[in-house]
């Protein structure tokens, strides 16, 4: 085969997951691709014989990674390592591209020079994620702070195999999810140019897995891991003050206070709740004008954790800051912030333009 222009990386874990579909995806396209199946801590045939006649193909490899953790960071560093083309992408197992996807970012990053190039976003069932909540309209010369990319967590698309290796970015080891939160958010940060393809080929976000890695109820300490290890990295902390707003805004909304949402049922004990509090804390501290922008139901629920809160006060704050809608929820306790970037209104106003 000719040199791949993109080395497409997909991890998978066992051979019940239908990698198949993944790889399909990749191989159609016009341009040179080349797909490297990294096959985590299970055995090569099992896979080999799922691709069927794709295991022939000469763009696709399959790369044994045993490494004994049960994080998905080992197994996608392994194949980045691997590629040497000057693209690279990420691709779950479970999920698919639309047919023409990568013919589409490799002509975005050719038109405005990026070195990053985001995909629309959908879910199988059709439904779209609205991340980026980029300005309206926007395709190319993308900014972490006025696009608000940070809320784009996963680096999926097109990304500068040079770019990562400038900024020193893989994915981050021994996490059981999260793995992809600071190198996404450094991404985005550093790289020199960043463009959406809004209306192109989307990635297809799948649904067939028994159990989807990064929905499983863990101890909070766990989830937030990621987050305690961005903001320690110094290349945030050393950041535009702006830039390290943004990124917090994030992770209160999207980490933090997400933590109490995804409990409500199964309950937060002493130990979940302490992490909340230190998770809480070193993201405030990271940025501590974060404040200003959160509407005031989001403030209520974050003063409340600091506060050690039972659960159940918890659970209330976490619903009531679910109304979306009501006067809680869109406006800041500072009326004269309701029209940051960052605050409920045009936060929600710019994710309802993605759709």
């Amino acid at each position: 085969m000719n040199e791949p222009e993109v080395d497409v990386v997909v991890a998978v874990h066992t051979p019940e997951r239908r990698v198949e579909r993944a790889v399909l995806s990749v191989v159609l396209t016009e341009a040179p691709v080349r797909v490297t199946v990294v096959c985590h801590g299970t055995p090569l045939e099992p896979i080999a014989e799922r691709l069927g006649v794709l295991a022939e193909d000469p763009r696709v490899r399959l790369l044994p990674y045993v490494d004994g953790v049960p994080s998905p960071a080992g197994p996608f560093n392994a194949g980045l390592d691997a590629a040497t083309a000057p693209w690279v992408s990420v691709l779950g197992s479970d999920d698919v591209l639309e047919v023409g996807a990568i013919d589409s970012w490799l002509a975005l990053a050719a038109r405005t020079g990026a070195e990053a190039v985001l995909p629309r976003l959908r879910h199988a069932e059709g439904a779209v994620v609205p991340t980026p909540p980029a300005r309206p309209r926007r395709t190319r010369g993308l900014d972490l702070v006025r696009d608000r990319l940070a809320y784009r967590t996963a680096p999926l698309g097109l990304l500068s195999r040079a770019a990562l290796d400038r900024l020193g970015l893989r994915m981050t080891p021994g996490l059981p999810s999260g793995e992809d939160l600071a190198p996404s958010t450094l991404l985005w940060a550093g790289a020199r140019g960043v463009a959406f393809d809004r209306r192109g080929p989307a990635y297809v976000i799948g649904a067939d897995a028994a159990e989807r890695v990064t929905l499983t109820v863990r101890p909070v300490a766990d989830d937030l891991a990621p987050v305690l290890d961005l903001v320690a990295r110094p290349a945030l902390r050393a950041a535009d003050a702006r830039v390290r707003a943004a990124v917090a805004a994030k992770l209160v909304r999207i980490h933090i206070l997400a933590a109490v949402h995804n409990r409500r049922t199964t309950g937060l004990d002493d130990a979940d709740r302490a992490a909340l509090a230190e998770g809480a804390d070193a993201v405030v501290a990271l940025a501590p004008t974060v404040l200003d922008v959160l509407s005031r139901a989001e403030r209520d629920l974050l003063d409340a954790i600091a506060a050690g809160a039972t659960t159940e006060q918890l659970v209330r704050l976490s619903d009531r800051r679910r109304r979306h809608g009501t006067p809680a929820t869109l406006v800041p306790r500072d009326l004269r912030c309701a029209l940051a970037r960052e605050a409920p209104l045009r936060l929600m106003a710019a994710s309802v333009l993605v759709r």
